[in-house]
């Protein structure tokens, strides 16, 4: 059997369908790390970790922020079900920085009623916006 030619990717969002499209190649941020997905890949199921994965359609990469959810990958297609994903120019820059300092306020003076994981997951999530809102496409 020949491989596919490329990989159906999509990615729904409790509040929308964000991309469907035909790409080369995608990474994705799974719970045990980053997963490089290329068409023909071996089926699997993974659980979706706070990050920023990237597409790949002919020599131009798309970048967007994910966090939490599922994939189902296949040989010619990826599922992603994320809680969160937006792309670079979703992200509001001023309230993911306000974000980031709130988090690293709160981590600084740990409190005994405070919710360490909570904060951390709060300062890694506007960590990545902040990164991937920095990202343009890029050709490759």
């Amino acid at each position: 059997m020949a491989l596919p030619p490329f990989i159906n990717l999509e990615i729904v969002t409790p509040d929308r369908p964000l991309i469907k499209e035909q790409v080369d190649e995608v990474e994705i941020p799974a719970t045990d790390g980053y997963m490089g997905v290329l068409p023909g890949h071996t089926p699997l199921l993974a659980m979706l970790e706070i990050g920023q994965l990237w597409y790949r359609k002919g020599q131009e990469k798309f970048h967007l922020s994910i966090a939490f959810g599922f994939v189902e990958v296949l040989p010619d297609r990826v599922t992603i079900l994320a809680q969160i994903a937006e792309r670079p120019e979703d992200i509001d820059v001023q309230r993911a920085e306000a974000a980031r300092q709130r988090a690293q306020e709160r981590l600084a003076r740990p409190m005994m009623e405070m919710d360490f994981a909570r904060a951390r997951i709060a300062l890694m999530k506007s960590l990545i916006r902040l990164q991937v809102a920095t990202r343009t496409r890029t050709r490759i």
